[in-house]
């Protein structure tokens, strides 16, 4: 399958789906480190970085909704709608964590939604599983050549290696 989204014969959407979850798992370490007796400041740290994760959420989703229309039936497409419903689900309970917070006078978690970040994150992990298991699917018969030699030979590259016409000059 070959995604519509793509910047120099790369898919977009494996790529921005990395950042909300890395983002995720930052929140939900500096919410941690805070309830561990750390400065009040990185609550705050992690709202806004959960916050941030939710925007990147939806620019992958957007870009995972327009691929999934090319994702032929049956097996590899019952995964791939797997795999944006788990991704929207962990976002979703983000996206209730936020709501928690964003009235609270400080924006650190409690035991309660650190436990309900923990929950979305073990989601996510279910999600980074289809979406390695996808990536090895349509990675299938794609053949990456190795060196610098292959720079050349890729169709649309910006790099050309090219032989010298001059030779060289021996001092």
């Amino acid at each position: 399958m070959q995604s519509r989204l793509r910047v120099h014969g790369h898919p977009i959407q494996p790529m921005l789906v990395t950042f909300p979850f890395g983002l995720f798992v930052c929140a939900t370490l500096f919410d941690l480190f805070e309830l561990a007796g750390g400065p009040d400041f990185l609550g705050e740290v992690g709202y806004w970085t959960s916050v941030a994760a939710l925007v990147a959420a939806a620019m992958a989703g957007v870009a995972g909704m327009v691929d999934l229309w090319d994702v032929p039936a049956g097996r590899t497409r019952r995964t791939a709608i797997s795999f944006n419903v788990v991704n929207v689900a962990m976002a979703a309970i983000f996206v209730v964590t936020c709501l928690v917070r964003a009235d609270a006078p400080r924006r650190g978690p409690s035991a309660a939604l650190f436990v309900t970040e923990l929950v979305a994150i073990a989601v996510g992990a279910v999600g980074v599983a289809l979406g390695a298991h996808l990536v090895r699917i349509f990675d299938r018969g794609r053949v990456e050549a190795g060196g610098l030699e292959s720079l050349g030979a890729v169709t649309g590259s910006t790099v050309e290696l090219r032989r010298s016409s001059v030779p060289p000059v021996n001092g």
